[in-house]
């Protein structure tokens, strides 16, 4: 075992080998405790704008649809435009009237490339370096992001196309929830998991509000930087995970720090694994990777996944329809439209943490992901009534919806995933962790592909009402799949 002044292991990231050599070594006991912490909270916010960065670059296309198709007699036209063309507002091939349908197609390109990707993620995960794994990923899904706006500069009308690069966007994009919750996992507890996890998956909304934002910055003038700024954001940040993501403690030499007290005595004991280079075992154990028929078998994980299939259809039918909706019960312009549809994200921060910190105090996630999902249905039925009022009406109602919607979504694939992955079922082995994820986040994503694509269908043949009463009726389904667990969690009350 080495000294606690040994210099920092050749498995550390680049950036942090320069950092320690000069700082210097660390001599004393509560230096080194000091450095574990420094670590352990840089992973929080490299995960934490990790995660930004990944939802950022997914943005774009919800705020970018509705100037691909446009009603051309409500928009005024630049200076030397030739108005002659009906389509001079409109980009080919969208200017259809199946234009919903080609931009569901669109959403279900990536979203169906994204679930079904997520189920190897996980598998591959398990087996490489998390950091360099992030890296890879994050660069490659912001060429894809890019790509989708070089298509403005380079005059690009072909369907197949967009499908090829959503395609392969959305494979790239799983390498992000398998990969930053391992992290976390591996340098955090099960102590306020909730709370903390609550707190940290903000980056979700956080990153949809600052994709919302920076597409709508250009989404007027030239829509082609709204998907590439996103795209060379997630870039930048991808290689700040290659210079300084400590993904595991080992990677450092640092400690996992316990004292215990004999005949008056303070003795320390210190455990730890050797790091592991890319393409060898996670985290230097001896211990397999567990495979996915072992995964499904932990208790609450088939439940909880299937809970999932219908809370992200719900979230992802409004992250990629939502300022389409706000712009067609409304007069607002597509900015405005677009900078509107972030307070359902703003509520979802708050609705994630509520989640998170009612979970650890009760210690029933199960019966908090049911109460909130059966607020959220009446929540759902008054927006959709009641938006079109006025300004204020659909600010307040926006936020609710997007507390009671995203909350349980947020539970279930932080805190609620990392539970079930170290489950003591395991014995201990933590391997289950990446594969644990990437079936429950992998299988919410199927419904995350059928919901955007569900409501192109229903939106343009019965109107958007119908869209919402699909809504809450995933919510019932929802419901109904967590009603073993809560029952099992309000036995255990008695």
């Amino acid at each position: 075992m080495a000294s606690t002044s040994d210099p920092v292991s050749s498995a550390a990231p680049f950036g942090v080998q320069i950092l320690q050599k000069l700082s210097g070594k660390y001599a004393s006991m509560n230096q080194v405790a000091d450095r574990n912490n420094l670590y352990k909270y840089s992973v929080l916010v490299l995960t934490f704008i990790t995660y930004v960065a990944y939802h950022a670059s997914r943005k774009p296309i919800s705020v970018v649809k509705i100037v691909l198709y446009q009603n051309c007699s409500e928009v005024t036209p630049p200076n030397g435009t030739n108005t002659s063309d009906p389509d001079w507002c409109n980009w080919l091939p969208f200017n259809e009237k199946n234009h919903t349908a080609l931009f569901g197609t669109l959403d279900s390109a990536f979203l169906f490339a994204y679930a079904i990707a997520m189920f190897f993620s996980g598998f591959i995960g398990e087996r490489v370096n998390i950091r360099i794994f992030l890296t890879i990923g994050m660069i490659l899904s912001g060429i894809a992001c890019s790509m989708f706006g070089l298509a403005h500069y380079y005059d690009i009308h072909s369907m197949w196309y967009f499908i090829a690069v959503q395609i392969f966007g959305g494979i790239f994009q799983t390498t992000g929830w398998p990969g930053v919750v391992t992290a976390m996992g591996n340098w955090f507890g099960k102590g306020n998991r909730g709370f903390i996890f609550g707190i940290w998956n903000s980056h979700t909304s956080i990153g949809n509000i600052v994709g919302t934002l920076l597409a709508s910055l250009y989404v007027e003038s030239n829509w082609g930087l709204s998907f590439i700024v996103p795209g060379v954001f997630i870039i930048f940040c991808g290689l700040l995970n290659y210079l300084f993501l400590v993904a595991h403690p080992s990677d450092v030499n640092c400690t996992h720090l316990k004292e215990i007290t004999q005949n008056g005595r303070k003795d320390e004991i210190k455990e730890r694994t050797e790091g592991s280079p890319i393409l060898s075992p996670l985290n230097g154990s001896s211990k397999r990777a567990v495979g996915f028929i072992g995964a499904i078998k932990i208790p609450g994980v088939i439940e909880f996944s299937m809970c999932l299939f219908f809370a992200k259809l719900v979230s992802y039918t409004f992250l990629y329809w939502l300022p389409n909706y706000i712009k067609a019960s409304s007069t607002y312009s597509p900015s405005m439209s677009a900078d509107l549809s972030t307070l359902f994200d703003v509520g979802g921060i708050f609705g994630g943490i509520a989640a998170g910190i009612f979970s650890d105090k009760s210690g029933k996630s199960a019966c908090t992901c049911a109460v909130m999902l059966l607020m959220a249905i009446p929540a759902l039925y008054t927006y959709n009534l009641l938006s079109s009022l006025n300004l204020y009406t659909n600010i307040a109602l926006l936020l609710i919806a997007g507390a009671l919607v995203n909350g349980p979504y947020a539970l279930i694939t932080t805190a609620v995933s990392a539970e079930l992955g170290t489950h003591s079922s395991l014995k201990g082995n933590a391997k289950a962790l990446s594969t644990v994820t990437s079936i429950i986040d992998g299988t919410g994503s199927i419904g995350a592909a059928v919901g955007p694509l569900l409501a192109a269908y229903i939106s343009s043949m019965f109107g958007w009402t119908s869209v919402f009463y699909m809504l809450m009726g995933s919510n019932v389904f929802a419901i109904l799949l967590l009603t073993r667990l809560v029952k099992r969690e309000i036995q255990n009350i008695a």
